[in-house]
């Protein structure tokens, strides 16, 4: 799990703190115009993502989120990891839903400038079960958000990502940018006593550290958040805390050291209706229950 552990700072130690964030290397151009003309008309137009959005916690990252249905006079909310919550990990099977909360998060702008607070007044939702997610009700709405900062909030796509779609995952705790493609989906991820459902697999370049949990990713293409970045395989172990291990329809357990992984959060607005309200009972919605 990308929490800000000790490892995190020793690796960023080796790789320096100022290092460039990792770039999904090119895979070729074409040799002619012609053939450039076919490729970007294949291709989506692609955006340089930044971090206005996103937010710094104590211990991971996060972003303000808004759904397709939201208005700017909703309660903002805050997404990040349910391994990020501030009273502790949730056990497998608990689901957290309305705790009071005064947790506040350092708002950033696209330079990843901090350039203001928000604070939180409830847990919406939080579990590490079938996903890995806390979402957050601020004090605030968005439209006092984007009037006091001139910062929008990221908007949660609600349907499936797709393989091979370029993603920027965006830390807040580190202010790095890493860049690289969905490589896959993953059936079942399983770390220590925890379960994930269809997590998203990244190709190798997105080498997130801890503090990156809770992480936004986000589609370059869109602009919206397809995932939360959640965990990666550390020492190649199989299974245990900080290194998650695939496992098939099959049961065949496959372990890829160095690689990472987030969450989807499509299935997240489903539950969701007027004012920011969760609703669990929605239709579609498909997030474990209490």
């Amino acid at each position: 799990m990308r929490k800000p552990l000790v490892a995190a700072f020793f690796a960023l130690a080796i790789a320096g703190a100022g290092a460039a964030p990792a770039v999904a290397a090119p895979t070729g151009a074409p040799a002619d115009a012609a053939g450039a003309q076919r490729a970007q008309a294949a291709s989506p137009t692609l955006q340089a993502v930044n971090f206005a959005g996103t937010v710094s916690l104590s211990n991971c990252s996060g972003s303000v989120i808004r759904f397709p249905a939201s208005v700017d006079t909703d309660p903002a909310l805050v997404l990040t990891n349910g391994h990020c919550l501030e009273t502790g990990f949730p056990s497998p099977g608990q689901v957290i839903t309305g705790q009071s909360s005064t947790r506040s998060f350092g708002l950033l702008n696209s330079a990843g400038t901090r350039v203001g607070t928000l604070r939180a007044n409830q847990v919406v939702y939080s579990t590490m079960t079938d996903t890995d997610v806390t979402i957050y009700r601020t004090t605030t709405t968005y439209a006092s958000i984007r009037s006091t900062y001139g910062i929008n909030a990221l908007t949660v796509q609600d349907t499936h990502p797709v393989a091979g779609t370029a993603i920027t995952v965006a830390s807040g705790y580190w202010k790095r940018l890493y860049n690289c493609t969905i490589d896959g989906f993953v059936y079942r991820l399983k770390e220590g006593d925890w379960t994930w459902k269809d997590s998203v697999r990244y190709t190798s370049a997105c080498n997130t550290i801890g503090g990156t949990s809770g992480s936004p990713v986000i589609d370059q293409s869109t602009g919206k958040v397809v995932a939360v970045n959640n965990t990666g395989n550390e020492d190649g172990e199989r299974c245990t805390v900080n290194n998650p291990c695939e496992v098939d329809q099959n049961g065949t357990v496959t372990v890829r050291q160095g690689i990472n992984y987030a969450e989807e959060t499509y299935q997240i607005p489903a539950c969701f209706t007027t004012g920011n309200r969760l609703n669990l009972s929605a239709s579609g919605c498909t997030l474990p229950k209490p």
